[in-house]
């Protein structure tokens, strides 16, 4: 595959964003899917341990390359480990032609308003100076819509807004991720408040574009306007507790959006499995999320 500039290959080239970035409340719940119970650990440092190990076997794997994966979302204690004597961003991009970013956001606030917002992000230029410095493209930032409530997800998107503001003034691109909860019962009027208030936050953004992670939609290319967009780079999808087949078959229904996912792209992925059986079945995932992106 020939070299690409980083920006031009997000916006134009084909594959998916592998989301390698669970972080303390969703590790737990990753390690067990990946075999491993939580007998085998009794710190967050040996449990973050466990899930870097994880994801550096990922990483190694032929099957995970840049001919079918675009990018990749990393979590800080997964960006500060080597592989080959190279970090593990440099080794993404120039061993394997994969876009890496960051997961910036320390977590969720409690529900108010049906919507829970991202907690603050101490030193968040100092992050972006350091990931930056470390080969990374972007970041991701999450938050989490529960209801319809117009109220909260205002607040929610403009809060995702300005913290893009700032990933875009350290030179970085930024994926906005204001997730609607697949178990949200008013689901697709939720996302008709949200469609507006992204489109209204795009007309005020200043230089620079960004990216946005939502949830696979109750209406078939409902994001159209989204992906469309001048000030947009990229619009990915989010699997949100789909399997892999249903969230590869909701995919192909939507025009021009591409997968991001996490669960999904981590199903049936065990320790236990010797290296060829892993590398099988990642190459099956990989295969499967990305025909269903370029479809």
């Amino acid at each position: 595959m020939p070299a690409l500039d980083q920006s031009t290959r997000f916006e134009n080239g084909q594959g998916f964003i592998a989301a390698l970035d669970q972080s303390g409340g969703s590790t737990p719940k990753a390690l067990r899917m990946y075999g491993i119970g939580e007998d085998r650990y009794s710190s967050d440092e040996e449990m973050f341990e466990l899930i870097n190990a994880a994801r550096a076997r990922i990483a190694v794997s032929p099957a995970f390359d840049g001919t079918r994966v675009l990018g990749a979302i990393l979590f800080q204690g997964t960006l500060d480990r080597q592989i080959d004597g190279l970090g593990f961003a440099q080794y993404l991009w120039q061993k394997r032609q994969i876009i890496p970013f960051l997961k910036i956001d320390k977590g969720l606030v409690d529900e108010q308003d049906g919507v829970q917002a991202m907690k603050e992000i101490p030193g968040l230029e100092e992050t972006l100076s350091a990931a930056r410095g470390q080969g990374v493209f972007g970041t991701k930032e999450r938050s989490v819509i529960h209801s319809a409530n117009a109220a909260g997800i205002k607040r929610v998107v403009e809060q995702q807004f300005a913290v893009a503001e700032t990933v875009l003034s350290c030179d970085l691109v930024p994926i906005l991720e204001p997730e609607v909860s697949i178990h949200a019962t008013d689901k697709r009027e939720a996302e008709e408040l949200l469609r507006n208030e992204l489109l209204t936050g795009l007309e005020k953004l200043g230089d620079g574009k960004v990216a946005i992670k939502i949830t696979l939609p109750a209406v078939d290319n409902f994001y159209a306007d989204l992906i469309a967009h001048p000030k947009v780079a990229r619009v990915v999808a989010l699997s949100g507790g789909y399997s892999l087949e249903e969230s590869c078959a909701k995919l192909v229904r939507n025009s021009g959006l591409i997968a991001s996912f996490s669960r999904a792209f981590l199903d049936g992925l065990t320790e236990q499995q010797d290296d060829a059986d892993f590398d099988r079945t990642l190459d099956a995932s990989i295969e499967a999320i990305y025909r269903a992106s370029i479809a």
